[in-house]
This record gives C-alpha cells, structure tokens and sequence, in this order.
C-alpha cells in the first residue's frame, strides 16, 4: 500500500483545555490532489492547515510529508491565510517577488515574468507601483494570492483566500487557481466553509463537525462531476446535487453554517 503524500497519523491537539482537533486524528492526502476542508467557522480547519505549514505544533501524533515529519515553515509549503499580509514599505511589485526570494533555481528573467504573469491574472499589473496603503483591501488580498501562487510551492495552503474579492473576480480566480494546480502539479489544501466553492474547487471535499475537528464525510468530487472545471459546472444537476448532499451532511452533524 503506498504512502500517502501528506499524512496526519494520530493528530490530537488541544489549546489549554480546549480540544481543538478530535484524538487520533488520521487523514492522508495524495500528491497532486486539491483537497477542500469545509466545515463551520471555529471548527479546527484551520488549525490543522497551519500544523501542515509548521505555524503550529500537534499537542500529539505526526504530520508527514512524503515520509518526512513537518517542521518550520519553508519554501514547499506556501501559505496564504486569511488575514492576508502585505508589506508596505514595497510596491505591490515587489511584494509579488518577496515570495520567490527562495526561489534559487530561478533567474532573475525568470522571477519577473512569474511576477508580471501573476499581477496581470489577478488584475493588478496597472498597479505594480503603488504602495499597500494605497490600494484597496480587496486589492491587498490579491497582491497576497499573487505572491502565494508565483512562490511555486510544491504544497499551498489557503484559508479563504477569495473571502474578501468581488462574485466576478472569485470566480475567474477559482477557476484560474484549478488550472494552475493541474498544470503545475500542485497539491493544494483549502479551507472554506463555503458548500458551493468547495464543490467547484475540489478534487476531494473534507467535511468536519464543528469542534474539536473529526472527519464527518470525505467525498470524491471528481469521481462525481470530473477533473475539467469551467462554470457553467455551477448550473449543473451534478453540481446542486452535491452541493445539497453536503448541506444536508452539515445539518446531520450540527456543523451548519454559523
């Protein structure tokens, strides 16, 4: 039986005498998969999102990837959270090229055209010179995505990182975030408790109580709807069908939506 390419095995974490993640917690996740954690705000998605990145430790268990326990945070594993961060003594530019300062086997040519591809995808080139403050939020939160997708990470990690954009801006960046995860064979872990963009988005759908996180469903979605995703898929019987058997699995376990 082959090794999962990241694995939780016998997770259990509590904060002081909150218990946070359910004991022994196990879940693997394929290379290459897109795999949604969808679940009610507080539930523990995100905690078990940031042990993956090495922000925070398990109180017990280990998270493995391809074979090796997680440490700090490194180049691999590229996070975007959602309280996005930016800089702000650099230009919108410059903090789309800070997530590649890792990046060694990358040519300076090289960084430029990765950083001007990504500002151009999230709407952002016209404004490669101007200063955080001197932009939107909504427009921060896409300097963030920027940066996070021209870092190349072999792993992204994303809590909600559409959260803050326009109905029309989300959609284009959910289904550009699909192409570039198949194309460049990434293994992606987002969070949400959005039902529909965790429907559209995911290879695999994550379900979880509310807390402490316990796995309340884990459902193949490309096995049901394929691995194309475009968004007429939205208006699709597949697509409500889905959509409504994880709603009613939400209800069941009193993980609904808070």
């Amino acid at each position: 039986m082959n090794t999962p390419y990241l694995t939780f095995d016998r997770i259990t974490k509590t904060f002081g005498d909150i218990e946070v993640v359910a004991p022994h917690f196990d879940l693997g996740i394929e290379k290459n998969d897109f795999v949604v954690f969808l679940g009610p705000s507080g539930c523990g998605k995100t905690t078990l999102m940031r042990m993956i990145g090495g922000l925070d430790t398990p109180s017990g268990g280990e998270i493995r990837l391809q074979g090796v326990p997680v440490g700090p945070p490194d180049w691999r594993r590229g996070m975007m959270f959602q309280s996005y961060s930016s800089f702000p003594w650099l230009t919108v530019a410059q903090n789309v090229e800070f997530g590649m300062r890792y990046r060694h086997d990358l040519t300076e040519e090289e960084k430029l055209a990765r950083r001007d591809h990504y500002l151009d995808l999230v709407g952002l080139y016209e404004f490669s010179g101007a200063y955080p403050n001197r932009v939107s939020g909504g427009m921060r939160q896409r300097v963030a995505i920027a940066r996070t997708l021209a870092s190349g990470s072999d792993v992204l990690l994303m809590d909600e990182p559409f959260g803050a954009l326009d109905a029309q801006r989300r959609e284009t960046l959910q289904v550009e975030l699909r192409n570039i995860q198949k194309r460049d064979a990434k293994t992606v872990v987002f969070v949400t408790h959005d039902v529909e963009e965790a429907v559209f988005l995911a290879d695999r759908v994550i379900v979880f109580s509310k807390r402490p996180a316990r796995v309340v469903a884990d459902i193949d979605i490309t096995a049901r709807l394929g691995a194309d995703r475009h968004l007429d898929l939205r208006d699709s019987v597949g697509f409500f069908e889905l959509r409504n058997e994880i709603l009613r699995l939400l209800r069941k376990s009193g993980a609904g939506h808070e």
